[in-house]
């Protein structure tokens, strides 16, 4: 496992870019800015599993809800990736600070917490404070809670909590029909 400091990553609503945790500056299509947070479409160029994701940056909530969209071939068995992040913004620019843990959505039948190993590393080499290791752990409880409560959607347990997430291929993400094992 291969320890590192918390990802930051920047939205810059104004140059329509997205600044990723490597440096790499990635064009955007689409930004949207509602009351519950910050909606994100774009490609992933050049990738060859991953073809176009869309996010929403939900500071209230604490996470990154993100639908992926996969070459033929490369499909998933789950439909949406969540981060737990620290949400800021300062005029046009939106900061995310991934706080390692994730959740992986399979709507109506599962929610899985990933990388609490990165987190507790994280923790002992000193790269992450024990008040924020304490805030992703208690974000993800709930998330996992709300989630379950829900029937296992994600999508469903953001709107009781008057969070409405919108994509652009309609309201909820869709199941995928030909689903690869997430392998991490």
């Amino acid at each position: 496992m291969h320890i590192h400091p918390p990802k930051i990553e920047y939205f810059d609503l104004d140059a329509k870019c997205n600044t990723d945790p490597k440096g790499h500056l990635r064009g955007v299509e689409e930004f949207r800015l509602t009351r519950a947070g910050l909606y994100m479409a774009r490609p992933v160029p050049g990738h060859p599993q991953l073809a176009h994701f869309e996010s929403w940056l939900l500071p209230a909530h604490g996470l990154r809800v993100t639908r992926q969209s996969w070459h033929p071939g490369h499909e998933r068995d789950y439909d949406l990736y969540v981060d737990v992040v620290e949400i800021s913004s300062s005029g046009s620019v939106w900061k995310t600070v991934d706080l390692y843990l994730d959740l992986i959505v399979r709507t109506g039948r599962s929610v899985t917490v990933l990388d609490t190993d990165e987190l507790l590393a994280a923790l002992e080499r000193g790269l992450i404070q024990p008040e924020r290791a304490q805030w992703a752990l208690e974000t993800t409880y709930r998330a996992v809670s709300g989630i379950s409560a829900h029937g296992h959607d994600a999508v469903r347990w953001l709107a009781s909590q008057g969070t409405v997430t919108t994509w652009r291929r309609g309201q909820d993400p869709p199941v995928n029909r030909h689903p690869r094992p997430f392998t991490g």
